[in-house]
């Protein structure tokens, strides 16, 4: 497999769907080796066979969830807000001291559009209070429309909110925002990822309403020199 020095393995849970694969196409088109997991390792090794197709080159490896978050330096969860929970009980001795980047929004069909939070609040933070303090989660991309990740001509209007108790693991996951194209803000504290979690319904509304794909949020007033 043949990578950039240096960048870290990134293990997509839910590699398979749209949002999970989007991102990794991006992440392995700038050098990142990626292994995409999913319920159904030969769904994943299929998957994976058509990106480096795509990409032209050896850089993406597909197999179980599990066999994912084992070779992941970084794991991204992307997966249905159903299987959340279950998809994290089921790798969870194999995540213990690495970064999880969770993509997670607690969307409700067929309701999607109206914000339905879980009754603790953060869905992400959620899961940070099951993993303990061994795993380092990371809450962003909720904002992020999967229609046009694979599209790499294509400018996403949206900025990601990254949050998380961990600022040296939020600075990591920005450098991965920026990998796919697009600006990451350090959010503050993981309880905040409410508010990126309940911004995924309102943004819903809008492209329904506004018969768009990709509505996604903008971060305004910080000057360009800031931004890492």
């Amino acid at each position: 497999m043949s990578t950039k020095k240096n960048l870290p393995v990134i293990g997509v849970l839910g590699g398979t769907g749209k949002e999970g694969g989007g991102l990794a196409f991006r992440w392995a088109h700038r050098g990142y080796p990626v292994f995409l997991g999913s319920r159904s390792a030969e769904k994943a090794i299929e998957a994976a066979a058509a990106m480096n197709k795509e990409l032209g080159i050896d850089r993406v490896r597909g197999g179980s969830n599990r066999e994912a978050a084992a070779a992941a330096e970084i794991a991204v969860l992307s997966v249905p807000y159903a299987a959340q929970r279950t998809t994290i009980m089921e790798v969870q001795d194999a995540l213990k001291g690495k970064i999880l980047v969770d993509v997670t929004v607690p969307l409700m069909p067929p309701k999607v559009n109206r914000v339905q939070l879980p009754d603790n609040g953060s869905a992400v933070e959620a899961i940070q209070k099951l993993l303990g303090a061994d795993v380092h989660v990371v809450s962003a991309f909720q904002n992020v429309s999967a229609h046009h990740l694979k599209d790499l001509s294509h400018v996403t209007e949206c900025d990601v909110l990254v949050c998380s108790d961990d600022p040296v693991a939020s600075d990591e996951v920005i450098k991965l925002v920026h990998a796919v194209g697009l600006r990451g803000w350090n959010g503050g504290v993981l309880a905040n990822s409410i508010v990126a979690e309940g911004l995924t319904s309102v943004l819903i509304a809008l492209n329904q309403r506004y018969k768009v794909p990709s509505a996604g949020i903008r971060i305004t007033g910080i000057p360009d020199a800031k931004v890492m």
